[in-house]
């Protein structure tokens, strides 16, 4: 039986533990209110899962061993073929989606020999996340429409969820400010913790010894995401090398974040295990706008120097500025960032010789479109070098439509998301990062047809939703403890660093699982949908 009963001592026992863990391990979110003094601040628990939740042994290292270097590489060359990018994503979304716009003017700006002089570093870095989730194979038309059917749930007996086939899919590929790494690590921690000391035996031993707790340490994998998030930017980092602008005291790694941010818990371990290595990586964070074209500047020759003093941050360089090895996105992600002057912090960024994490292509690749078009024929060939690689990527789609007007493809899915008998088995995206932004099953019909126009349709794709098998589980949000079914999704962080095409590094670099009660749509954990999880392998 799973999760394990918990008689109503033991039950309030174990969420303590939890609380107390998220509070002295930074598990929280901050509430952010500007009139708060700044002397004080305030916070709550991340949602959690009380039980690590079952997941499939193979096919969780499938995903981290197998799929994660083969999508790292292939996203390394879309990056490099500008003619595909625009042709096959830019070109459709350009009169639709004002995103996709801003960051192609932004580009052809930068590349316009008289006006931006080109990319400032010929070197590329992704620190991306594929996620995905189980999918039980069939067509989907028996009673199974909803994302979480109930027609198969997850066994504890490896041999059972083998007879179902269980297969997974992709949800979706992050290119920037993949989030999640920080959360992830330390909740896999607690429940690794709760393990050690015998809390879920004891579940076992209250229930009058029925049968052996399956929550073993054996079958929780360890994460090192924050160490291995932190050590890519370090590779890069030494990648760079010595400062060359004379005016600068060091190198050092720049965080570009966004103001009045909620989720620091998930940013700042990663900046404090940089500083915190034996020869520490000097590491800053400077707000997304104004403050970037406050506090930098470009040399003559292009290096980018940050100026930590001007907000009283340290005193190693006494006034001297430090050149920028790496710029790490964690905010210029969403359209409402680029006014006027988050256009030309992006420019600034662009132009240096700092190396991006990610570069605008490198950010454009995240779009939603871009998942869609690789399911076209021969596009896999075209990028990737053999049969294998191609196969087992391809297992991983679901089927995609664009929603255009133009193509066949689009015209036809314009019917399927128009049509209540068929809407339900879709959900519809649009090129949006940060949760919370797509439509699904039976909503879609109405969405559409209560947009101003038409041609605005084209700024989404449609995507068949996944069928997940069901497991039984307890989640602790701000609203409470709620047992019910649940359904998970597996992340998967890579690194890949290239050179003219030439790919000098490409590993995983860390995993984290989100999961969600089976009859909620969205996975966002900090929009309060899901909750950060363990997987108990089976």
């Amino acid at each position: 039986m799973y999760p394990p009963t918990t008689p109503e001592m033991q039950g309030h026992h174990l969420t303590t533990q939890i609380l107390n863990y998220q509070l002295t391990h930074g598990m929280h979110l901050k509430h952010i209110n500007l009139a708060q003094p700044s002397h004080s601040t305030s916070s709550y628990p991340i949602s959690t899962s009380i039980f690590p939740t079952p997941f499939p042994r193979a096919l969780f290292h499938h995903a981290q061993h197998t799929l994660q270097p083969i999508y790292n590489e292939l996203y390394a060359r879309l990056s490099d073929n500008e003619p595909w990018l625009y042709e096959k994503v830019i070109r459709p979304l350009f009169p639709v989606d004002p995103f996709a716009r801003i960051l192609w003017e932004i580009h052809i700006r930068i590349t316009n020999e008289r006006e931006g002089g080109g990319y400032g570093s010929d070197v590329s870095m992704g620190l991306f996340r594929s996620d995905y989730m189980l999918h039980v194979p069939g067509d989907g038309n028996g009673n199974d429409n909803q994302e979480g059917g109930d027609e198969v749930e997850i066994s504890l007996d490896e041999s059972e969820n083998a007879k179902h086939g269980l297969q997974l899919k992709q949800v979706e590929f992050n290119t920037i400010a993949c989030a999640g790494g920080c959360h992830a690590n330390k909740v896999v921690d607690m429940h690794r913790y709760l393990t050690r000391t015998g809390v879920y035996r004891s579940l076992s031993d209250a229930n009058k010894g029925k049968g052996e707790s399956p929550i073993t340490l054996s079958s929780l994998p360890t994460n090192g995401n924050i160490k291995g998030l932190a050590d890519s930017l370090a590779v890069v980092h030494g990648i760079y090398g010595p400062a060359r602008c004379s005016l600068a005291a060091e190198t050092g790694v720049l965080f570009i974040v966004q103001p009045n941010n909620f989720n620091v818990a998930d940013e700042l371990p990663i900046e404090y295990a940089l500083w915190d290595r034996d020869i520490p990586v000097p590491t800053y964070r400077v707000e997304w706008g104004d403050d970037v074209l406050e506090r930098t500047c470009l040399s003559n020759t292009r290096e980018l120097l940050f100026y930590p003093h001007l907000q009283g941050e340290g005193s190693r360089g006494k006034g001297q500025p430090v050149e920028i090895s790496v710029v790490y996105f964690r905010a210029g992600l969403e359209v409402h960032e680029y006014d006027a002057t988050g256009i030309e912090c992006r420019v600034r960024l662009e132009q240096s010789r700092a190396i991006k994490c990610p570069s605008l292509l490198g950010h454009i690749l995240t779009f939603k479109k871009v998942q869609q078009a690789l399911m076209g024929p021969g596009v896999l060939e075209r990028f990737l070098d053999t049969e294998e690689k191609v196969s087992v990527i391809r297992d991983t789609f679901v089927s995609m439509y664009p929603m255009d007007s133009d193509s066949e493809e689009g015209r036809y899915a314009r019917r399927l998301a128009t049509n209540p008998d068929t809407a339900w088995k879709y959900i519809l995206k649009p090129s949006l990062e940060g949760g919370g932004h797509n439509i699904y099953g039976e909503d879609i019909p109405g969405f559409l047809l209560g947009m101003g126009s038409e041609s605005e349709w084209g700024r989404y794709v449609l995507m068949e939703r996944i069928r997940s098998p069901v497991v039984g589980n307890v989640l602790m949000s701000r609203e409470g403890v709620e047992e019910s079914d649940v359904i998970s999704e597996v992340g998967v962080f890579g690194l890949c660093i290239w050179k003219k095409g030439e790919i000098l590094r490409n590993e995983t670099v860390g995993w984290s699982l989100k999961t969600k009660f089976a009859d909620v749509d969205e996975m966002s954990v900090v929009k309060g949908f899901g909750c950060f999880d363990t997987p108990l392998l089976v």
